[in-house]
């Protein structure tokens, strides 16, 4: 009974352990979803957001009202004395009496009410708050955006690092095959064995190739986990495929898109630091306004010799005291104008920031525009260029086993071929690198 006790035990615990090693397959679409939500740089975002927001209240509660309460004890260990003129009391002149004034202890508790009534630097300061939310929820937007563009970028490796790998396994096997073909070939006198050599070199290349191929993969995998917000060696499984994603890619509409300046993330964060600037000249000119608060306290205190503060016959005194509080800038010795001075300053680099990023814009998105076009160029002519390598690779196989080809041209049509198909997929991660990178500087997403 105990072994059947002890077999559940192992058996629930590996389950368990099953169950938390987690499993991930996704599409590209999914994989984008998954990064908006997991990754690091978006998760820290958010919690900028969630600090502007408590910033923006505690900059409210500036000018709401305050309640604070403080209570005094104090319990002379020895009290100071104070020297009296005896004469006061019928004593000699020249003569003084040592009196202690005051109790042995001490206790004092006071409430006090505050209430702004009036401070311009606070209503600027609310104005402030809100573009200062305002900041951090453009720079969230900006991260969504340069996530999105490092996901699809890091899939479309991935894909690229398993089809080169699947190709150079193809290749390696028809090498192998085309160097057993030729051993034997050589063996009946057939062949040279420079032919059987420039195989080996062919093959052994095709062998380093796949080795860093698959070195690659892994790289590239583990970049894949980092940009989701997942354990790099967590398994992940891909369900796209590479065309899939070429032809999904394919969108001739993008390169005629109507560009919207005003809604773009980089125009709106430049558009904001200005409304900053703007509001930081206010707020140094509104120094130089008065400023108005009230308050209201009530205390209650009590003095004795013997520590009966809280017994019946503690006597306890009351006091209030209502004030108000003006404050009334005269004179800096122009330290406020200069600082007005120096938030115009900034205002007027942020306006010519503002244009300067306009005109980049602008450049940007023909710039990638033109990138996008020829990368859907060259994917056309790299996928019909294959198709012709492949024709010619065939042909040049069948005539040197029927000893009407030479290897050096064996080995040049493959390694063509070889060429040909390494430009074919990255014309295809080319595409879907180029794509993202229009859509962000249309702003789509």
């Amino acid at each position: 009974m105990k072994r059947i006790g002890l077999l559940i035990v192992i058996i629930i615990s590996f389950s368990s352990v099953k169950a938390q090693e987690k499993q991930y397959a996704f599409t590209l679409d999914e994989a984008v979803n998954y990064a908006l939500t997991n990754n690091y740089s978006v998760r820290t975002a958010k919690l900028d957001i969630d600090a502007a927001e408590k910033k923006k209240w505690e900059t409210t509660t500036m000018g709401l009202p305050q309640i604070n309460a403080n209570v005094d004890y104090q319990s002379w260990i020895k009290q100071g004395i104070t020297l009296i003129p005896a004469e006061f009391f019928g004593g000699e002149q020249g003569e003084f009496i040592e009196v202690a004034f005051g109790t042995k202890q001490n206790l004092n508790a006071t409430v006090t009410l505050t209430q702004l009534i009036f401070d311009g630097s606070y209503l600027i300061g609310l104005q402030s708050a809100k573009t200062y939310l305002k900041i951090s929820e453009l720079a969230k937007e900006k991260t969504d955006l340069k996530i999105r563009e490092a996901v699809i970028n890091a899939y479309g490796n991935v894909l690229v690092a398993e089809e080169s790998i699947k190709i150079l396994e193809r290749n390696k096997a028809v090498l192998q095959k085309n160097l057993d073909e030729t051993k034997a070939i050589l063996e009946n006198g057939l062949a040279e064995e420079q032919d059987l050599q420039q195989q080996q070199i062919t093959l052994s290349s095709i062998d380093i190739q796949l080795n860093k191929a698959q070195r690659l993969e892994v790289i590239s995998k583990k970049m894949f986990n980092l940009t989701l917000g997942i354990s790099i060696d967590t398994p992940v499984t891909l369900t796209d495929k590479l065309e899939d994603l070429a032809l999904s890619a394919s969108d001739m509409n993008l390169i005629n898109s109507n560009f919207d300046l005003n809604n773009h993330i980089d125009y709106r964060i430049a558009d904001n630091t200005v409304v900053s600037n703007e509001l930081l000249v206010k707020f140094e000119k509104s120094k130089a306004l008065p400023s108005l608060g009230a308050f209201v306290n009530y205390s209650r205190y009590a003095n004795n010799d013997n520590n009966i503060f809280f017994k019946n016959n503690g006597t306890w005194f009351d006091s209030s005291l209502f004030g108000l509080s003006l404050k009334i800038p005269i004179f800096s010795s122009l330290q406020r104008s200069s600082r007005t001075q120096q938030a115009k300053i900034s205002l007027d680099q942020a306006e010519i920031a503002l244009d300067e990023t306009s005109q980049k814009l602008k450049l940007q998105v023909d710039t990638a525009k033109n990138k996008y076009q020829f990368a859907l160029d060259q994917y056309k002519i790299s996928k019909e260029n294959l198709v012709l390598a492949e024709s010619i690779a065939n042909k040049e196989q069948i005539k040197f086993f029927e000893g009407l080809s030479s290897s050096f041209n064996l080995t040049n049509a493959q390694n063509q071929l070889y060429r040909k198909q390494q430009e074919y997929i990255q014309s295809i991660l080319e595409i879907i690198q180029t794509k993202v990178e229009l859509e962000n500087a249309l702003n789509l997403y």
